[in-house]
């Protein structure tokens, strides 16, 4: 066969982007041979697809080519890994070695079919491909509106810098986009939304075609087969990279709101009644925050307080056997859990009813703990996002603080750590410091776990390693 029928395809995977070498008229058998040669599996418990959100899946079968599927030189297919009880998993448990290639993300019926069956093959493939599509993860509606929303915002002609009539736009009155720093600025914007972001990414050329987002790893890949495993070797193949602690440019929830003062008062009435701290679960819904461009904003609608053990000083969550009906329950009300909600109040006057201001850019605003619990939280709450190849990244789910302000008085501050503190914390890496509150540290790699070198800034450009971070 002449070379001009050899195409380079692209294979994007969680496991990173391989290259494979195949001719327009081999099979789509033999190009799932290649990538699993690419990636190294032990096994066929992966399908490829022509999408970026795992749709028109592309089958395995001897009597379908590159061709017929319009395979270009240079396109990029995606991997996905099986997961759950599917059709194809099913047939791979069944089927024998030599068959596995070409039954493998089809039905058993599948894989016996011929080139007299181009309309039978068709039809099962694409209500394979739907099958495989309904196992991504839902995205929240308030994500599906904001995906359909231009996003840029409108400014009125001016009056001074405008030489054109009404019905004119020039580059004073045009339109900017939902990230334009001199507009966030204006408006005292830290952070842009995580739609604005999304919108940034997929602005350029290619329309967000090579977009893919990716939780931060921290841990050593399994089944390199270079070397023995951590810790008698290791390298650069399968050695998580470095981290150096950026603060994050955008956030998944922009503003926290209680739908009345009832919720939060019947909240307050324990520790005011015992001097003790508190924590309770945040139950609402995500819409859409009209002050900040593609925004989202948890509006909040009850309080559930789980069982707990408190004092003055510190809370313990205890094992709580209801917190699955109460989910349950919620979800049959249209709400769902969106964050945290936690005390930390020191009575100073009892007779004007003021508190300590103990929370302050002197001392901090969470510490390390309260960070590491938040982080958790979040890993347990992920956001569905249909640019990320397992269909999850970063999160929705809040953190709201009650604490004295500088008034003395009783107020709510909204958080939420990046997404790099919720890999340290999923991966076990980051922990509390015992004598300081404010400080975490990273831990000491050991025989049983290896952690990355994690850097960060101090004082501009000066970068410290695997030292207390702040």
């Amino acid at each position: 066969m002449s070379g001009t029928n050899k195409i380079l395809l692209r294979i994007q995977s969680a496991h990173g982007t391989k290259r494979i070498e195949t001719e327009l008229a081999s099979s789509t058998r033999a190009l799932y041979e290649l990538a699993k040669a690419a990636f190294q599996f032990d096994n066929y418990e992966f399908a490829l697809f022509r999408e970026r959100n795992f749709t028109k899946e592309i089958v395995s079968a001897g009597s379908q080519y590159v061709k017929d599927i319009g395979l270009k030189h240079g396109d990029m297919i995606y991997l996905r890994e099986v997961e759950g009880p599917s059709t194809s998993k099913a047939t791979e448990r069944s089927a024998s070695a030599s068959s596995l290639a070409s039954s493998h993300s089809s039905s058993a019926s599948l894989a016996g079919f011929n080139t007299d069956a181009v309309a039978s093959t068709s039809a099962k493939s694409s209500s394979f491909a739907a099958a495989s599509s309904t196992l991504l993860p839902q995205e929240d509606a308030v994500d599906v509106e904001l995906y359909k929303q231009d996003g840029r915002i409108q400014r009125k002609r001016d009056e001074k810098l405008c030489r054109h009539n009404s019905n004119g736009c020039c580059v004073h009155c045009s339109p900017v986009e939902p990230w334009d720093e001199n507009y966030l600025k204006e408006q005292k914007i830290k952070h842009f939304s995580f739609h604005s972001y999304l919108k940034k990414l997929t602005s350029g050329a290619d329309r967000g075609k090579f977009v893919a987002l990716e939780d931060l790893n921290c841990k050593i890949k399994t089944g390199c087969r270079d070397h023995p495993p951590w810790p008698k070797g290791i390298c650069s193949k399968c050695q998580p990279s470095a981290i150096t602690l950026n603060r994050q440019q955008y956030r998944h929830v922009d503003n926290v709101m209680f739908e009345n003062t009832g919720i939060v008062e019947r909240f307050l009435n324990y520790w005011r009644t015992t001097g003790h701290q508190r924590i309770g679960y945040l139950y609402g819904t995500y819409e859409i925050h009209p002050d900040v461009p593609l925004g989202i904003r948890a509006r909040v609608a009850a309080i559930y307080e789980p069982q707990q053990e408190s004092n003055r000083d510190t809370i313990r969550l205890l094992d709580g056997a209801d917190d699955g009906d109460v989910d349950e329950m919620a979800k049959l009300l249209g709400l769902q859990r969106v964050g945290w909600i936690f005390t930390d109040l020191l009575s100073e006057n009892l007779a004007n009813g003021t508190v300590k201001h103990v929370r302050n850019i002197k001392t901090h605003f969470l510490t390390s703990q309260e960070c590491i619990l938040a982080g958790h939280l979040q890993n347990k709450h992920p956001n569905r996002c249909k640019y990320s190849s397992n269909g999850y990244f970063g999160s929705k789910f809040v953190t709201v603080c009650v604490t004295g302000d500088e008034k003395k008085q009783v107020h709510m501050e909204g958080y939420a750590v990046s997404a790099q503190c919720m890999a340290l914390v999923r991966d076990n890496c980051l922990i509390p410091t015992k004598d300081a509150p404010e400080l975490g540290y990273i831990r000491e790699s050991t025989d049983k776990q290896y952690v990355p070198d994690v850097y960060y800034k101090v004082g501009g450009d000066l970068l410290t390693q695997n030292e207390p971070i702040q």
